[in-house]
């Protein structure tokens, strides 16, 4: 079967951007999975191993100067199966969550989940995690990266259709324009509108905890089993995780789907604007407050307590707003003083070297 740059998700945004950047579209892959710093590329001729050259090792700020799964980089062939990626393209959107390290909750670094996803599928089954506040979570986090967020509500065979109704009912009053997909790998329940969802040359990312379906949904969509999945623990009811990358799939109909690891927790990453975008209701009410820097929990004249002594909206997505508001104004401002401390020490070095090469 001949493809094309569209069939891996090459759109009008890389080609006007390759025209730009006067870049050769022989020279374009797609970075498709990610091994420990070997990556797996693809374009028009084939799958290849890349590696990233010592130059751009060395000049990277932050792991987001690494290419990422989704990413669209150009490549130089060294021998038949190898490749050196040179440069990586622009990032139209990009999913990212924030790692929080395990010796000290001061220190967070960023992570790149994917890059240039269209839609981003929050997956939740509806016998163990469950949750709309966490489903705004990863919303806030899609949107802060440009990218539109559905849901997927998996196992539903598990549940009576009643409970069913009631849960979708739910998840449509707090997310209005949301799409929902009720599934069941077990009895195969929606999956022919998550297939009709899926559309050719346009790339998705499946997010959600260890063990809620996602490998499995994504193994039902490619008709066989390539993705690995586990059972979860019958004793501790948690997930398993089972995808230990990330990695990039092609179904026969056209779509790219995206395969991640489970998260148990999900960290912001600097999702200031997801934020506002998710509760572009209660953001648009902070517009209305007496006081500019009202933080919504004391202050008087604040419109988003008078909304919800009003009952505009419920307590619990108030409640959600105000933790991932926290959250998000932390990171920014922790990124703010690691940029202003890096610029000063730049700075000092510079006045150094100048100092050192006054004596010489």
């Amino acid at each position: 079967m001949n493809i094309s740059l569209q069939n891996l998700g090459f759109d009008e945004y890389f080609v006007t951007l390759c025209k730009e950047l006067r870049i050769e579209l022989d020279a374009v892959a797609r970075i498709i999975a990610e091994h420990r710093g070997l990556y797996i590329v693809k374009n028009l001729k084939g799958d290849f191993q890349a590696k990233i050259t010592g130059k751009q090792i060395f000049t990277a700020s932050s792991r987001e100067d690494y290419p990422a799964v989704g990413d669209w980089v150009v490549i130089k062939m060294a021998d038949d199966n190898q490749a050196i990626i040179k440069q990586i393209l622009p990032r139209k959107t990009i999913l990212r969550k924030t790692v929080v390290s395990r010796k000290s909750t001061d220190k967070t670094k960023s992570q790149i989940i994917a890059a240039n996803v269209d839609i981003a599928f929050v997956v939740e089954s509806v016998d163990r995690d469950y949750s709309l506040n966490r489903f705004e979570r990863y919303f806030s986090l899609a949107e802060d990266g440009k990218v539109k967020p559905s849901i997927i509500l998996n196992k539903v065979d598990l549940i009576t259709k009643d409970e069913l109704e009631t849960k979708i009912a739910e998840i449509q009053n707090r997310f209005k324009d949301c799409t929902v997909v009720p599934t069941s790998t077990a009895t195969q329940e929606g999956i022919e509108l998550l297939k009709n969802s899926l559309y050719p040359g346009k790339t998705y990312c499946f997010l959600g905890s260890s063990g809620v379906g996602k490998s499995s949904l994504i193994n039902i969509l490619l008709g066989e089993k390539v993705a690995k999945t586990a059972e979860v623990g019958q004793s501790t009811e948690r997930g398993k995780h089972t995808t230990t990358h990330r990695e990039m799939y092609f179904l026969s109909g056209g779509g790219i789907v995206i395969d991640n690891p489970g998260m148990r927790e999900v960290g912001l990453a600097d999702s200031t604007e997801g934020v506002k975008t998710t509760f572009n209701e209660i953001a648009d009410l902070a517009k209305q407050c007496q006081f500019t820097d009202c933080t919504h929990i004391h202050e008087s004249g604040c419109a988003v307590k008078e909304a919800i002594d009003s009952e505009l909206f419920s307590k619990e997505k108030y409640e959600n707003y105000i933790q991932l508001k926290k959250e998000a104004d932390h990171l920014e401002m922790t990124n703010y003083e690691k940029k202003y401390k890096e610029k000063k020490f730049g700075k000092s070095l510079k006045n150094y070297q100048k100092r050192i090469k006054d004596f010489e």
